[in-house]
């Protein structure tokens, strides 16, 4: 954990337990182990396993005040988990956080850790002078958009990737 984190939440109380963790610079191994699950879940093992970054670069991500990764442990192995961007804004002396990525291992939905891993980065929001955590969902995405609808404010917006080389 961080300075400032809220505690360690744990998951629906009514199953076996979870614990929510942030991880810190030197957590190396979870986040391996949260790449590897996010590969699982989106079913896109290439992009989250085939060209990770070196350890200096994760740990150095993980130490940064940009960047905030949670994740979910059954018995130390993560079976869920999110990551999300600190965005300090202009116009007011406040930050967003953006929520890149949230999964959580097929064996362990329907358990409220998507709920879980939320809730701890509004704590983490509430310490880093935030105002908003927001999310991107994908049409079709039906678990996605009713867990965000269930926490949120929907806004319905286009999203554009515009490429860098032309």
């Amino acid at each position: 954990m961080q300075a400032n984190d809220p505690p360690l939440l744990r998951c629906r109380a009514s199953e076996p337990p979870c614990e929510v963790r942030r991880l810190g610079r030197d957590d190396l191994a979870l986040l391996s182990g949260l790449l590897s699950m996010f590969g699982e879940a989106f079913d896109d093992t290439t992009t989250y396993g085939a060209r990770r970054p070196s350890p200096d670069y994760l740990r150095s991500l993980l130490g940064s005040d940009s960047f905030v990764a949670l994740a979910a442990l059954d018995a130390g192995e993560v079976v869920g988990g999110l990551a999300a961007y600190v965005l300090p804004k202009f116009e007011q002396e406040r930050r967003e956080i953006c929520i890149y990525d949230l999964a959580v291992a097929a064996s362990h939905r329907r358990r409220g850790i998507a709920t879980a891993l939320i809730h701890q980065l509004r704590g983490i929001a509430r310490a880093l002078g935030a105002y908003v955590i927001f999310v991107q969902a994908d049409l079709g995405d039906a678990p996605a958009i009713a867990l965000y609808t269930k926490l949120g404010l929907r806004e319905d917006v286009l999203h554009f990737d515009i490429a860098i080389d032309d």
